[in-house]
């Protein structure tokens, strides 16, 4: 363009080129060991960072492998002291959000805290379980969710997933994570993760009214025969899932579940110990009564009729379960599609069953090219029923950073079936 007296416009400058953003000094943990909401503010912007501009092996420059030990022992402290089922009774001016599955999906999860309103004396939050597994930020996910749990350690509770377990991770990613991001501390830094898995809750109670857990539900208490009515050749172990049939299972009782030994690696498939590997594993159906999972090898399917009775034994309106994506749901063609996040699959005179998965565009490593481009969601509960979710779904955050897989995505199948039984650890760590 020329102006009115015909002379050239001068050349428009070339802007500077935007500095690069300095990387931000290495996180500290508090000399003192007491976090503030700004050092748990400047701790997720520094993940932030991390996650788009760090290559992962050079992790440990900004979280030292001392860092993520301390907070992990900090975080398993307060766990540890916890039972089995962890009672959350909200005033009447406080709401609770409930989250399912994260798998790993940083900034989802980012997105999710800001969207519902952070952790606050007037917002509790309950988590589901499966931090880890999938996708490329489990470490930095869960780490992010314990600092929030160390923070307010009674308003952030934080249940056990079937994924939090030795057999996961070292088939959907997080071991393999762990050592590419920490190199020869990755060893030491993973068995402090699995020793912090041990000690997450198996439930929650919400308002005395509300059951959460990954699975669902689960069977009484297993009774091994004493050595005088079978006695076991020696160096043989009495199995008794092998044996049980849907004829012999009963609905267990909460008591039963706050006896329940969680402290082990993997849940137990096999033996005495069988209520934690049903509440992380187990699944719902159409089909009435109890009975064993055998899609999945391991846990429960429980009925329409299950949930009444568990509902109405415990005097519950409400089960919020999750374990579920949008790929097992592809596969099961009696329950409805997790497009949303969220479905309900059974609504009996007591109230509901509700799965609940908050991982968007899930799974983040998809073999095919056509993915689900599912929602995820969260719920929250009010005063002052606290029984009527209000559920909020959402879409990933779009672009995600580039970034590698840590399993063979193309080669391990997407939903936890045809798992090999043999593979797990049923011990603990000290064991």
């Amino acid at each position: 363009m020329s102006d009115p007296d015909g002379a050239a416009d001068p050349p428009t400058p070339t802007p500077p080129s935007p500095s690069p953003v300095p990387p931000p000094p290495p996180v500290e943990w508090p000399e003192d060991g007491v976090l503030t909401r700004d050092w748990v503010a400047a701790f997720t912007a520094t993940l932030d960072w991390c996650s788009r501009r760090l290559p992962p092996d050079q992790l440990p420059s900004i979280l030292s492998a001392d860092f993520v030990r301390r907070l992990l022992l900090a975080a398993a402290g307060i766990l540890h002291r916890e039972p089995n089922i962890v009672r959350v009774d909200p005033r009447p001016d406080q709401a609770v959000v409930v989250v399912g599955d994260v798998h790993g999906q940083l900034h989802d999860v980012m997105f999710l805290l800001r969207d519902a309103g952070f952790p606050s004396e007037e917002r509790i939050f309950v988590f589901n379980g499966d931090y880890v597994d999938r996708g490329a930020w489990g470490l930095e996910t869960l780490l992010l969710l314990l600092a929030w749990k160390i923070l307010l350690p009674n308003r952030v509770f934080l249940l056990r997933g079937n994924h939090e377990s030795k057999y996961c991770t070292s088939v959907y990613g997080f071991e393999r994570e762990v050592m590419v991001k920490y190199k020869s501390q990755g060893g030491q830094v993973y068995r402090k993760f699995l020793r912090c898995f041990e000690d997450l809750p198996l439930a929650s109670i919400i308002a005395g009214c509300v059951y959460t857990a990954h699975g669902g539900i689960f069977r009484g208490a297993v009774v091994l025969p004493s050595k005088r009515a079978k006695r076991a050749k020696k160096g043989h172990k009495y199995i008794a899932s092998s044996a049980e049939d849907s004829t012999t299972l009963k609905l267990g009782s909460l008591d039963e579940l706050l006896k329940a030994r969680r402290t082990v690696l993997d849940p137990p498939w096999e033996g005495s110990n069988l209520i934690p590997g049903d509440v992380l594993w187990s699944d719902p159906s159409l089909e009435k009564g109890l009975s064993l999972n055998k899609e999945r090898g391991i846990g429960l399917l429980w009925g329409p009729d299950i949930t009444q009775q568990f509902l109405y034994t415990n005097n519950l309106k409400l089960i919020i379960r999750s374990h579920e994506g949008p790929d097992a749901r592809d596969k099961r063609h009696d329950l409805l599609g997790m497009d949303s996040g969220y479905t309900t699959d059974h609504q009996v005179a007591c109230g509901k069953l509700i799965t609940l998965f908050s991982a968007p565009d899930y799974p983040q490593f998809q073999a095919s090219d056509d993915r689900y481009n599912n929602s995820g969601a969260y719920l929250v509960l009010s005063p002052p029923d606290f029984a009527t979710p209000d559920f909020h779904s959402f879409q990933a955050v779009k672009p995600r950073p580039p970034a590698n897989p840590y399993y063979d995505f193309e080669e391990v199948i997407d939903s936890d079936e045809e798992l090999n039984l043999g593979a797990m650890d049923t011990g603990n760590l000290s064991s």
